[in-house]
């Protein structure tokens, strides 16, 4: 299969900025049938007339216009890519997934150093559980994602970064909950299923017999606090979460058995890391 290279598409877009092969041409410092030439050779590949003659000038064609964009898109690109690849300092975009626990209790510091050392990098932070983060990476739709244990991705590299506490949340008229049984009848509020947390907590209930009575699922901790402080159900979370979102005082917290009340949140990735991947590595083990 061929492909579009590079050259004739800075060619194409320098034709289209000055509005002629012989303009174009001076401000590439090219011969004029060369310009025309690789022109007509693009043309030819792509099968579509990329421009309409008037007088001198040129005009883009249909073709044209939506080749343009993706020029455009390529070009950048590729500028980007060879910046990164010379320079010892990251640059550009950075996507980067994380937990919803995770963003909202231990991010906000650790980024906001990132962004002021390294100015030249735009985070684009996406949130999601475990299960759809993981999918996300293995993808390469995001480069590194935190996420939280248990989970299993033999085929991603991983590295420890957070240690969290989590605790069984009820309704402060709840009194008390030892164990499983104390909650047969409940209601179970948590995030989608591919959630770690909510996966120890169901291995839990599970070992005692418990099955939730039903289960309502949120995309915020937030959201699901608020619905346990009413008296809906029950529900896992960080005590960092707890503290973050200044909620300690609205629900009344249980403990877990300790298999259950400790995971670890682990940086994950896939292949090589970039060179803004490796600066925020580094930054997690110096913190």
């Amino acid at each position: 299969m061929r492909t579009i290279d590079l050259d004739s598409l800075e060619i194409f877009r320098t034709v289209v900025a000055e509005g002629g092969v012989i303009r174009a041409a001076g401000k590439l410092n090219r011969v004029q049938s060369n310009v025309t030439t690789r022109i007509r050779q693009l043309e030819e590949r792509l099968g579509h007339k990329l421009f309409h003659r008037q007088g001198r000038s040129l005009a883009l064609a249909p073709a044209g216009r939506r080749l343009l964009p993706y020029a455009d898109r390529l070009l950048r690109l590729a500028d980007e890519a060879e910046r990164d690849l010379r320079s010892e300092e990251p640059l550009g975009t950075f996507h980067l997934g994380s937990l919803e626990s995770t963003a909202g209790s231990r991010l906000a510091p650790v980024l906001s150093r990132f962004h002021k050392r390294y100015p030249g990098v735009v985070v684009e932070l996406v949130s999601g559980t475990t299960g759809s983060l993981l999918k996300r990476v293995n993808a390469f739709e995001i480069e590194a994602a935190f996420v939280s244990e248990p989970f299993e991705a033999p085929e991603l590299e991983t590295m420890v970064v957070f240690e969290e506490e989590l605790v069984l949340i009820t309704a402060r008229s709840v009194a008390s909950v030892k164990r499983p049984g104390d909650l047969a009848g409940a209601t179970l509020i948590a995030f989608a299923q591919g959630c770690s947390y909510r996966r120890l907590l169901e291995r839990w209930l599970g070992k005692g017999g418990v099955v939730p009575a039903r289960s309502l699922e949120f995309s915020s901790y937030q959201a699901m606090i608020a619905c346990v402080a009413a008296g809906t159900g029950f529900a896992i979370v960080p005590v960092s979460v707890l503290q973050a979102l200044r909620a300690t005082a609205d629900v009344r917290r249980h403990a877990l058995p300790a298999r259950v009340s400790t995971s670890r949140t682990h940086l994950v990735w896939r292949g090589t890391p970039s060179v803004a991947l490796s600066r925020l590595m580094e930054m997690l083990e110096r913190r």
